[in-house]
């Protein structure tokens, strides 16, 4: 390794982001070796993800590209408008691979603010699904603080419950509850996906109950201030936060093909916070 400018990781890069994790370096320390040995961020950010997430090497897309996936249209509707029980969500942008829709209209500030209001009172720090175990895990591959709401919790989880369900062409009962999340500075999360990997064994136990996840809904709860940026580093896409607007994103077909393609990060928020709720469904009703 030297510190001259990298466009590309080497194999001894590769072996020693191994080595680093598995010695128990933080992510965001091997982040910052990187940046200061040259190394475009991005870049960065995608190789230790594919060792952390067992993700695909992003310099081989024949990889991650399921041809099966694509042939199968969106959950999503094709309107530009979707009517989503009690109110219309305008579609402001689409992406055909991976399945990505930017969304106005999803919450009102009323909404926003109830919902940080109500996460303020039981947030904790965030956890990951620990790929061995399945069991949630805290790690600083994501460093936010949470809350939980089930479905239905409450009449303002409810009528969200039932509107992302719209959103999502999916029945309420495919739902997981809400969650709220909250970035302070400096906060972020590491490209990962959503999906529960099937080749890993801590997967098992969350794919007895309702299946895969299939798609997600992150609906933004106030505007990005600076940073925050919600980034799919396959495809280059940075999305801004702004405050009732939504991102949706879709990962796994009807066959069962999961989309590699929709790996996804938070980017560090450089000023303010960052608040955001996400609903994510499963293939089949979901009890928890």
């Amino acid at each position: 390794m030297n510190n001259g400018r990298h466009v590309d990781v080497t194999p001894d890069w590769q072996r020693w982001i191994v080595e680093a994790i598995d010695g128990g370096s933080a992510p965001a320390e091997l982040l910052a070796t990187m940046r200061d040995n040259g190394f475009d961020e991005g870049i960065a950010r995608r190789a230790i993800a594919d060792v952390v997430f067992g993700g695909p090497s992003p310099d081989r897309p024949e990889e991650y590209v399921s041809p099966r996936y694509r042939e199968r249209g969106s959950r999503l509707s094709p309107q530009h408008v979707i009517h989503a029980v009690d109110r219309d969500v305008r579609v402001l942008l689409r992406v055909a691979r991976p399945v990505i829709a930017v969304l106005d209209n999803v919450l009102d500030a009323g909404e926003c603010a109830a919902l940080c209001a109500m996460a303020s009172a039981r947030l904790a720090r965030s956890a990951v699904v620990a790929p061995e175990s399945g069991t949630n895990t805290v790690m600083d591959i994501r460093t936010s603080e949470g809350a939980y709401f089930h479905r239905a919790e409450n009449e303002l989880i409810h009528r969200i419950d039932v509107r992302a369900a719209a959103i999502m062409g999916l029945s309420e009962e495919h739902g997981e509850g809400l969650q709220v999340m909250r970035y302070g500075v400096g906060g972020e999360y590491v490209p990962h996906y959503d999906f529960f990997p099937p080749n890993e064994k801590g997967s098992e136990r969350h794919l007895q109950s309702g299946g895969q996840r299939v798609s997600t809904l992150i609906m933004y709860l106030n505007d990005a201030d600076d940073g925050g940026e919600t980034i799919f580093p396959h495809i280059d896409l940075h999305y801004i936060p702004k405050k009732g607007q939504a991102l949706y994103f879709e990962y796994a077909s009807a066959s069962g093909e999961l989309d590699s393609l929709s790996l996804h990060g938070g980017a560090p928020v450089r000023r303010g916070e960052k608040w955001i709720v996400t609903k994510w469904m499963r293939e089949r009703a979901f009890a928890g």
